[in-house]
């Protein structure tokens, strides 16, 4: 089976005040086959800087992650969490999801298939496209 593009999306919970809220959001993505989750960890960070990992099935707020559909565990790896807790403040939680962008699918097939290759790809900060749009909106209006 030929994977879509994977990729990774920290989301920081500031002050370890997650409450679940965006679960049924993800969900949905993967019900309507936007994305395939591959793997999913929580990394939290205590007042005096110590950092904890959890897998869905270890907390409470994460829990309903066990009933959305995906290939829970193992991908993310020790040195992946290093990494996002270093950049971590203290007292603050994150959310790392390893996901395949499944709607791109048909796409990485066609280009394997034409001898292309796939050689780079980013995500592009949603305040800097806002403001790329508002210039240009200025400047047709000129």
């Amino acid at each position: 089976m030929t994977l879509g593009p994977v990729s990774y999306t920290v989301i920081a919970f500031p002050g370890n005040q997650f409450n679940g809220d965006i679960i049924p959001e993800i969900e949905k993505l993967v019900t309507g086959g936007v994305v395939r989750i591959l793997d999913l960890v929580f990394v939290g960070k205590d007042e005096q800087g110590d950092t904890i990992s959890l897998e869905f099935d270890q907390m409470d707020e994460l829990a309903a992650f066990g009933d959305i559909e995906g290939e829970v565990g193992g991908l993310v790896n020790t040195e992946d969490l290093d990494h996002v807790a270093a950049n971590l403040p203290a007292g603050n939680s994150a959310l790392v999801i390893l996901w395949e962008d499944a709607w791109a699918q048909p796409l990485a097939e066609a280009i394997r298939a034409s001898g292309g290759v796939l050689i780079d790809s980013a995500r592009i900060p949603a305040d800097l496209i806002e403001a790329a749009m508002d210039e240009l909106g200025q400047a047709l209006a000129s």
